[in-house]
């Protein structure tokens, strides 16, 4: 049985995998920076050189390659429920956690981040992240098994809450 840690970028996925992975003794695995190394280029120069869709065929190639493995914290990347198929190979070993948090909160923690490309052009960050919010949250909320508003928790409380669930199985 895995872990897999879904929503949008800045909702801690990263951080709090890392530390329920190290707490329950399994491997952490990034799909992000799985497909960074197997196409040998940031997710920005994949989609600038290949577009989008080639981005999310490498991300689905990524899902179902870990849907394979056992005892696994998968930090997916905030887009993966784009593709229900994702999901659907996911849910398969895994237990899914939804890691929620407001605009306000997601643009405070990831503003500065230049490791992904925009996903609508030409509108303020604020906006970007607000439309495409709007547009996944009932994707995440059909994919996720469980969901943590990580908006007033630290990483390590909200991985202690995770921990729980696996305990609970």
């Amino acid at each position: 049985m895995n872990i897999v840690l879904i929503g949008y970028r800045g909702t801690g996925k990263s951080e709090v995998g890392k530390i329920v992975a190290a707490a329950l003794r399994l491997k952490y695995i990034s799909m992000d920076a799985r497909i960074v190394e197997k196409a040998g280029m940031s997710i920005p120069e994949i989609v600038e050189k290949h577009g989008w869709p080639a981005f999310r065929d490498m991300e689905s190639e990524v899902a179902r390659e870990l849907a394979q493995v056992d005892n696994i914290v998968i930090d997916s990347g905030g887009g993966v429920i784009e593709r229900p198929e994702n999901i659907d190979v996911l849910h398969v070993n895994s237990r899914i956690v939804w890691l929620k948090a407001s605009v306000v909160t997601i643009v405070s923690r990831i503003q500065g981040d230049t490791e992904r490309p925009s996903l609508t052009g030409g509108k303020s960050f604020t906006e970007e992240v607000a439309e495409v919010l709007e547009r996944r949250i009932p994707k995440y909320a059909n994919a996720a098994h469980h969901e943590i508003d990580t908006d007033p928790l630290t990483p390590v409380q909200v991985a202690e809450r995770i921990i729980e669930i696996w305990k609970q199985g």
